[in-house]
């Protein structure tokens, strides 16, 4: 599968409609940006049943803003809607492969009861 292209009006859409979504926000002028893209690419190809996007934080500086992107390439991973991993730095092959593995793996009812448990935590303070 190709990269897909997120923009304000899509992110919200791609991330709630698919299961896995890997973010790479990134910029033109950014040379481990594009030295990364090739392996994101090839990752990609590798694993059809995940969603790989890119957010070019030059065209869409609210959604960089929105997720404090402070430093370029950074990846993020989105699992049924919840962010798993995001961190700036580009990924060789393995890790990125690792990575994806990690996201398939985690136990999403526990994520959900530990997020269930931190908000009703907030609500009591």
């Amino acid at each position: 599968m190709a990269t897909v292209t997120l923009t304000e009006d899509t992110f919200s859409s791609t991330v709630q409609d698919n299961p896995i979504v890997l973010i790479d926000f990134w910029a033109e002028w950014c040379g481990p940006c594009r030295m990364f893209a090739p392996v994101y690419e090839t990752v990609s190809e590798s694993n059809p049943d995940i969603v790989f996007a890119k957010v070019d934080t030059e065209a869409e500086p609210g959604l960089a803003g929105a997720f404090q992107i402070s430093s370029i390439p950074t990846l993020m991973a989105v699992r049924d809607g919840v962010v798993l991993y995001s961190q700036a730095g580009a990924l060789p092959e393995s890790s990125l492969t690792q990575l994806i593995q990690a996201v398939r793996d985690i136990d999403m009812d526990e994520v959900r009861a530990s997020i269930a448990k931190e908000q009703s935590d907030d609500a009591a303070e």
